[in-house]
């Protein structure tokens, strides 16, 4: 059974992820973490002693949660081809919340890409994990001298599809772009 604080601990985390997703880390105050979290503003101090701790926080439990979803895909999708092609699915199926705020983790990574080293090697962490899982995708697909390159190929057109889409607010160009990456999977897959 969860303690109480554990709860109350859960919900700042929780509510910190929204927003720092949402509005940016920097932009991102304790008092808004505290608001979205409905915990008196003294609490706060008592898990979390500034805000990069939050954000900590906030990167363990997205680890946590792509961990567990990446798991699932592996013992529910047979085809290694399949699982690339429901990771590129996340795009598709999330194009409102990427117009609105870009992904999650390209947006935390780039505001920290100038700025804070500790912090830009905590948000690289959810592209490491990404980037492994497709590795071993490519691998399995009988890629595995190229299974580096195309992990990180695949990276990176996801991410330029989302920021154009987002900045041009066009739900077409996310879809036509997702599609021609489950054709570029599909060729892989024929020749590999």
């Amino acid at each position: 059974m969860t303690s109480k604080s554990e709860l109350t601990k859960q919900r700042i985390v929780l509510a910190a992820n929204q927003l720092f997703y949402r509005k940016g880390f920097s932009q991102t105050s304790f008092s808004d973490v505290v608001n979205e979290a409905d915990v008196p503003r003294g609490n706060i101090y008592y898990y979390f002693k500034s805000k990069e701790e939050i954000l900590k926080a906030v990167i363990r439990y997205r680890l946590d949660t792509i961990a567990g979803m990446l798991a699932e895909w592996d013992k529910s999708i047979k085809e290694p081809s399949k699982r690339l092609e429901r990771f590129v699915r996340i795009m598709y199926d999330s194009t409102p919340a990427l117009l609105r705020a870009g992904c999650p983790m390209g947006s935390l990574a780039m505001e920290f890409a100038k700025g804070d080293q500790e912090l830009k090697g905590e948000a690289k962490k959810l592209f490491d994990l990404f980037q492994r899982w497709l590795a071993n995708q490519f691998s399995d697909m009988g890629y595995a001298n190229e299974a580096h390159d195309l992990s990180l190929q695949l990276l990176a057109r996801g991410q330029g599809l989302i920021v154009v889409a987002q900045v041009y607010q066009d739900p077409g160009f996310l879809e036509r772009g997702t599609q021609e990456l489950n054709n570029w999977i599909d060729e892989l897959k024929r020749y590999a």
